[in-house]
């Protein structure tokens, strides 16, 4: 799993959740001098910079005496991989799509949908996301909450920032973190992936100081216990990012024998996460894509005039895929085609 920092770290806290390094000696082999006498010596610079940003000193005053740096932390974010260089090579999306659409998080979800319904079409209505997307990024992040980490998010962020290589990135997470306490969050509740992520939506501090949302209330925006909340917030994330409503996220499609993809390939690059956004072909109207032969395997397809590209995760000859605006923002919630693609199958499901 390549390092991809988004919205929610959903792809560091995925490998946060399914364990990591075990005993002492591999931590300290892969943290080679960090230790806790330098991360106190750290510090001072930490504390000055939430100064800086607003956070009381009777914030930082009950906060900085606990903090403890966590080689753990350290070493599972040094453990992420980053590809063979000039490796182009793509693994079959068909086992991920089998671990993260299982018949489990179907019913599940489809449970949870019907017990939320009512709420899920004001949630729905309000910030005009499809509600069944909700559903499936709760499932797809945390298994509707079942699994949300259990690292200490001031010290896993404090550490990181420690390490140095993405420091004034994890500095100014760790400063938001402040930042929700000081919101009334108690310290306690800060629990997560190691690398920051926090809630039901797996959302990094500064996220949530920015996107979260009171749907119950109770006049606080709750993602750790409130499901209102936590589909509230994820609905308003997505609507932050260009959700377009009455859109699907894409279709199914097959792919006729002869199809020039070289003609399709995409003309700019993006310059957020390349190595995904490569994958999809350019923009053409359904349309367009319909007169090339491209055919819906349902029968169901997005409006004639809307925008759409061309993914075919397994290569030519398998399941494709035709993807809206609205799977661009999935991919803003977690940079990966294998995960926007699951949960869009997965809402689909969830919902029929």
């Amino acid at each position: 799993m390549r390092f991809a920092y988004h919205a929610t770290a959903a792809a560091l806290a995925a490998a946060a959740l399914a364990g990591g390094l075990g005993g002492d000696a591999p931590v300290r082999a892969q943290t080679g001098g960090l230790s806790q006498a330098g991360f106190e010596a750290y510090l001072p610079q930490l504390r000055a910079r939430a100064l800086a940003e607003g956070v009381s000193a009777r914030t930082i005053e009950a906060v900085f005496p606990a903090l403890e740096y966590s080689a753990r932390t350290v070493a599972l974010d040094r453990a992420q991989p980053g590809g063979a260089p000039g490796s182009n090579a793509n693994p079959p999306f068909a086992p991920y799509r089998a671990q993260h659409v299982t018949s489990a998080l179907v019913s599940g979800g489809a449970r949870r949908y019907a017990a939320n319904l009512p709420r899920l079409m004001e949630i729905g209505r309000r910030y005009g996301v499809a509600p069944p997307v909700l559903i499936a990024i709760w499932g797809h992040e945390t298994g509707y909450g079942a699994v949300t980490g259990n690292f200490d998010l001031l010290n896993s962020l404090a550490s990181l920032a420690y390490d140095g290589r993405r420091r004034d990135l994890f500095a100014g997470e760790f400063v938001a973190a402040l930042k929700i306490i000081e919101r009334g969050v108690p310290r306690y509740r800060l629990k997560g992936s190691w690398a920051g992520a926090t809630g039901y939506p797996q959302f990094l501090p500064s996220v949530y100081l920015r996107l979260a949302v009171d749907a119950d209330g109770d006049g606080r925006a709750n993602i750790w216990t409130s499901e209102a909340d936590a589909l509230a917030s994820i609905a308003n994330y997505l609507s932050n990012a260009g959700w377009k409503p009455n859109v699907p996220w894409g279709v199914a499609v097959s792919v006729p024998a002869g199809f020039d993809r070289a003609a399709v390939r995409p003309r700019l690059l993006s310059p957020r996460c390349p190595r995904v956004h490569e994958r999809l072909s350019r923009w053409l109207t359904v349309a367009e894509w319909r007169r090339l032969g491209i055919g819906s395997r349902s029968g169901m397809w997005p409006r004639d005039g809307e925008m759409a590209s061309l993914l075919e995760p397994d290569g030519p000859g398998r399941t494709a895929y035709l993807l809206t605006t609205n799977y661009r923002t999935i991919l803003d919630y977690n940079c990966s085609n294998f995960y926007a693609l699951s949960v869009g199958l997965l809402a689909d499901a969830v919902s029929r």
